[in-house]
Order: C-alpha cells, then structure tokens, then sequence
C-alpha cells in the first residue's frame, strides 16, 4: 500500500498543505502559510482533534433533538470539517460552505472529496456578501469560522453583520463564532457587546487559562433568540481531554463590561496571534 505523502499547492490566500496523520490511516490536517487550519478524518468523520471544533461540535449536538436534520450556513471552509461531521451526526441536513479561497476549496475538494449525498454544497465568495443575498429565516444554524491568515477579517465583527446573521436564521436559530483573542480581550469583548445588541442570549465557551488571560487562544461564540441549554453544554465542555469553561448571564455581561458595539466604520480585524500561539490540539 502506498503511504500518503503531503500536497502543498499555492492557494488564493496563501500557501496550503495537506499532511497526512502518521497515526490515523486517512486522516489530513490543513495548513495555510504554516498556521493549522483544519483537520479531517475521512474514515472517521465525527473525530474532531482541535479543541475549538469538539466545543463547536457540542453546540451542534444540543441545538436540537439528536439525528435531526438541520439547515446549516458555514461561513469559511477549511477542510470541511464541521459539514462532515454534521452529515454524519445529522444525515439529511443540508448545508451551504462560503469559502473566500477558491483554490483553497479546490484543493480540499479534489484529495479530500465529500462522501455522496452528504448535503453539502460549496460556494466560493465573500461570507458576508454571500450573507447578505441569503433569503430570510433560511438556516437553522450558521457557523463563522472565517480567518483571513490568522485573523477574523473586520467585516465580519459589526452590528450590521451581526443583524444579517439574525436575519438570515430562523426565530429559533443559533450563531456559532470561533474566534481568537488574549487579555486584556478588547477584541473578544466588542464582539460579544456586538451580538448582545441583536441577540438575547449569548454564551462563551473557551478553555479556563484563555480566560484568565494566561495565554492567547480561541473561544466560541453562542448567539440565539430561544435560552441555550447551558447545563448539558457546561458538562460537555467539561468533559473534554482540554476541559473547557463556559461563561453566560451575570458573569458574561460583567466579562463585556464597558465595552461598546462595533460599527462598520469602526471594524477592525482580531488581533495577530504571537508566535506559535495556533499548536495542534
């Protein structure tokens, strides 16, 4: 049998390579310009190996009823991981990808193909764009995981993007960020005022030494309409080889503290990681 060997191919945004997992037969992780961006197990689709995805992983198993189909918008690519792991958990759902990367998505498209009838069809564009065509109350679910290089692009942060989110999901939907910051967490803060200025309910969840400010990390954001079942999710997240904290009510709004909605006008990018800060986990 031959051994799978690494693709490198020089993408829109970048230079992207596929390496093989020595200890997973059909297992690739992705990277772009060296910072790990996805990982995929094809034989075993539900295998989440970032910390970030399983907590991304878990809000998907709790939005609603086990095995029920859902109408998912992801805004960002990657390898595919999340509508992968959706149409194992979740066969039947039908899914939307917006990759801005066109080479990006050809690559993973080509050595990594979708399983047939998975649901999911890919579409290269802008999220946000793509967002702002999309019909009225069309997902269950939108998943941002949007990185330009290592950071979130700024028009994905302000209140009008915020509001397109809220339109483009159903009364009972849910909005899903991963997003990246350190203390003091003036990014992470103005994003989580930005969304409590059109949802009702917000949760955080990120690992307990991000929190503390101890070291730069990610942390996923939750925005709905409908409360979010924070006693299962707590213990999910808890659960983990990485336990997490989940953060929500009094103590969400004390972490927002003074910190303002951002505007289209005022957006800025999430902050560059320092050196190293994205290992595999």
């Amino acid at each position: 049998m031959n051994e799978p060997i690494p693709v490198t191919r020089d993408v829109d945004h970048g230079t992207a390579k596929l390496m093989p997992d020595v200890d997973r037969e059909r297992a690739w992780l992705l990277t772009v310009d060296g910072a790990p961006q996805s990982y995929v197990d094809l034989d075993e689709p539900t295998h989440l190996e970032f910390e970030y995805a399983r907590r991304l992983g878990h809000v998907l198993d709790i939005v609603a009823e086990p095995g029920r189909p859902l109408d998912v918008l992801h805004l960002g690519g990657g390898a595919l991981t999340l509508p992968r792991y959706l149409a194992a958990t979740r066969p039947g759902s039908r899914q939307d990808v917006v990759e801005a990367d066109r080479g990006l998505l050809e690559l993973v498209t080509e050595h990594l193909p979708l399983p047939d009838g998975a649901g999911v069809t890919v579409h290269g564009a802008d999220a946000r764009a793509w967002l702002e065509a999309a019909p009225d109350g069309s997902a269950d679910v939108i998943v941002a995981d949007v990185f330009g290089g290592s950071r979130v692009p700024a028009h994905l942060t302000s209140v009008t993007y915020a509001r397109e989110t809220e339109r483009v999901l159903r009364a009972d939907g849910v909005y899903l960020a991963n997003l990246a910051d350190a203390a003091p967490f003036t990014f992470l803060r103005s994003q989580l005022a930005t969304f409590s200025a059109v949802f009702g309910e917000l949760v955080l969840i990120a690992e307990p030494g991000v929190l503390r400010g101890r070291r730069f990390g990610n942390a996923v954001l939750v925005a709905a309409h409908q409360p979010v079942d924070t006693a299962t999710l707590t213990r999910l997240v808890a659960s983990d080889v990485f336990p997490a904290r989940l953060e929500h009510g009094l103590a969400l709004r004390e972490f927002i503290g003074g910190a303002r909605p951002v505007r289209d006008e005022d957006a800025v990018p999430s902050p560059e990681p320092p050196e190293g800060a994205f290992g595999i986990g």
